[in-house]
């Protein structure tokens, strides 16, 4: 079997043609109190304003065109998640008039469901955690017939990859660049956004995951998959506890390190998206400041001065948990 690979400036450039058919690009802010925050400049990719409120809508939208032409008869697609990707494919799927079923984990977010409900997406609870409800959509998949979704992908990745692409054109002289992890396919889309702009080298890609989810930190530092544990009660789209192989082997040699940020620092973050630039986000939607806002406290010389890029890329919270956020004095 060949080895992954990072998807080209066409491949790149062609899903961003399927995405224009339903968003327009999102827009990118240089906040002054975040600067203020962070000691230098800063500039924020709003994917917090995606038809489903983050990121992983572009994905949906190239994977469903690619099997709507490819497999025109498809009775029904299935997939897992804990909430954003699943969004995303039932906000694609009814575009193109397929069937969607997603699997989620016990006790996920309300709201989250909610919105997937409303997308048009038959909704399965099962499973502790997410590994589990991936597991039940592919004996879903192979009991009802239906085409079975993956959560990393290529053409995930090429559809994300189209929002690097905007934010690195419409801010070409960023330095470093933190982005939070969950399967893979928002920091292998920077990765391969990167590379196809060839600033390999001028631009430095960090990647953040949760202290209470480490797959990803651990295996990057191993440079092979490594399984933890997963207790984080605020970020859940960071909560993988298997790293997943294909998209491990696009960040080795490429991403130029990784940040663990605990659930008090992305609070920490999500309240001060709200206070500086009144805009809501979920727990791995503030990953991104929470690691620019540790780096610049921990780090010899802080940020030194560096031209950051930062990503919201989602908004998705259940309103009480948005709210106790709001409510904690210990976050101020």
């Amino acid at each position: 079997m060949s080895s992954p690979t990072l998807p080209s400036l066409e491949d790149i450039e062609s899903a961003a043609a399927v995405v224009a058919g339903a968003m327009p690009p999102t827009p990118q802010y240089a906040w002054p109190l975040i600067a203020r925050r962070l000691g230098t400049e800063a500039w924020i990719k709003h994917e917090n304003h995606t038809p489903t409120g983050a990121f992983k809508v572009r994905g949906g939208l190239v994977y469903l065109d690619g099997l709507k032409r490819t497999q025109p008869a498809c009775p029904g697609i299935v997939s897992a998640t804990r909430g954003n990707h699943g969004q995303s494919l039932a906000f694609a799927a009814r575009r193109v008039g397929i069937p969607v079923t997603i699997v989620v984990p016990r006790g996920n977010s309300l709201e989250k469901n909610a919105a997937m409900r409303a997308f048009g997406a038959e909704l399965v609870e099962h499973g502790d955690d997410f590994s589990e409800s991936a597991e039940h959509a592919t004996r879903l998949s192979v009991e009802r017939g239906l085409h079975r979704v993956p959560s990393f992908h290529a053409d995930l990745v090429r559809g994300v990859a189209t929002y690097w692409l905007e934010f690195f054109r419409a801010v070409p002289a960023l330095d470093l660049v933190f982005v939070p992890i969950g399967l893979g396919s928002g920091l292998c889309g920077a990765l391969a956004a990167r590379a196809a702009l060839g600033r390999r080298g001028r631009l430095k890609i960090v990647g953040v995951v949760s202290a209470h989810a480490r797959a990803y930190a651990l295996s990057i530092a191993a440079g092979r998959t490594v399984d933890a544990p997963v207790s984080t009660r605020l970020a859940d789209g960071m909560a993988v506890r298997v790293a997943d192989p294909a998209a491990l082997a696009l960040m080795l040699g490429e991403v130029d390190g990784v940040v663990e940020v605990d659930d008090d620092a992305v609070a920490r973050a999500m309240k001060a998206l709200y206070v500086d630039t009144h805009n809501v986000a979920e727990g791995a939607g503030a990953a991104s400041l929470a690691a620019a806002m540790q780096w610049a406290r921990e780090r010899p010389g802080g940020l030194g001065g560096q031209r950051v890029g930062l990503t919201l890329c989602g908004a998705n919270v259940d309103h009480d948990a948005f709210a106790a956020v709001l409510r904690d004095t210990r976050l101020d």
